[in-house]
């Protein structure tokens, strides 16, 4: 992991100086060595968080709306909080991603497994983020606005929404773990897969307004389900992921007002590591063996939460 890491700041120096506006950032503050204290442990949660997004394709939510509840955040405070770290770990691994795909595109050499033979399996992509953005976006919207009060009721019932999600989630990663190890063979959308991806943005949109996860996971296990290649649908669900939670954080930031500043400091300095080095994880660990650990520390989590 500290190869990981480090490999990763060393070829890319900004990001180092990114690090330093953040220190600074820190240290601008009055009680600097106080905050530093209490929260420094979302920042390990941050990496965590995003680390499994980008692995998996899911949002962060699944890590800290759990988290949050422990610790007696409020059901508005939780969600709006999780979007913003998740704009920071969602956005660096977005860009992360398209650079990977950027990359084979033009350089079309072998990269842990991925050769020029199936660049082609990443054609679909733009078409598939040009249907699954704007209806995600549009899912977002009619939850917050127009179905507002349904999603305010929604997460009055945070727990009991988020364990049953969870636990359809968990099985949803299980059933496509089956077709991991298959060839794939799609390499192109039908109009079939146009209109199903569009259906499954808009009410994962929906979904992820209520709890701040959904969309990205439900696109990443339709397009396995459907052959195409997991390294690319994975880099498909992140992508749309990282437009979605922009596009929601937008109601947070000027009418919710609840995002946790101090939280998100931490938080979201811990999301843009693990965001930039998930990618190197998935092309690193055998993608079967990260989706099961996550498939189960999910169903535990949803379980966990029916119960409390």
């Amino acid at each position: 992991m500290l190869t990981i890491v480090r490999s990763t700041f060393n070829s890319h120096p900004y990001r180092a100086a990114i690090a330093v506006c953040w220190l600074i950032l820190i240290f601008s503050i009055p009680d600097s060595f106080q905050i530093i204290f209490d929260y420094i442990g979302f920042l390990f949660l941050g990496i965590a968080g995003a680390i499994f997004a980008n692995a998996t394709g899911a949002g962060g939510g699944v890590v800290f709306v759990p988290f949050f509840k422990q610790i007696d955040m409020q059901n508005t405070a939780i969600i709006a909080t999780s979007f913003a770290i998740q704009c920071c770990g969602m956005t660096a691994g977005a860009i992360t991603w398209h650079n990977h795909r950027k990359s084979l595109v033009l350089n079309r050499y072998a990269i842990k497994g991925e050769t020029s033979h199936n660049v082609g399996q990443w054609s679909y992509v733009n078409k598939g983020l040009l249907t699954t953005v704007p209806l995600s976006i549009l899912g977002i919207v009619t939850a917050q606005f127009i179905l507002s009060e349904y999603t305010q009721q929604m997460q009055t019932s945070l727990h009991l929404a988020f364990g049953v999600f969870s636990i359809l989630l968990a099985f949803a990663i299980y059933a496509s773990i089956p077709l991991l190890q298959k060839q794939e063979s799609a390499k192109l959308l039908l109009p079939i897969d146009v209109l199903c991806l569009g259906i499954i943005a808009f009410l994962g949109g929906i979904v992820t307004a209520w709890l701040s996860v959904g969309v990205g996971e439900l696109v990443a296990v339709y397009l396995i389900l459907r052959g195409f290649n997991v390294t690319s649908a994975i880099a498909s669900a992140v992508i749309l992921s990282a437009f979605t939670v922009w596009s929601a954080v937008i109601y947070h930031l000027v009418v919710s007002q609840a995002i946790y500043w101090n939280v998100l400091l931490f938080a979201g300095a811990g999301a843009i590591i693990g965001g930039i080095i998930a990618k190197k994880m998935v092309l690193y660990f055998p993608v079967v063996k990260i989706k099961v650990f996550f498939a189960t520390w999910i169903l535990i989590m949803g379980i966990s939460g029916l119960i409390a």
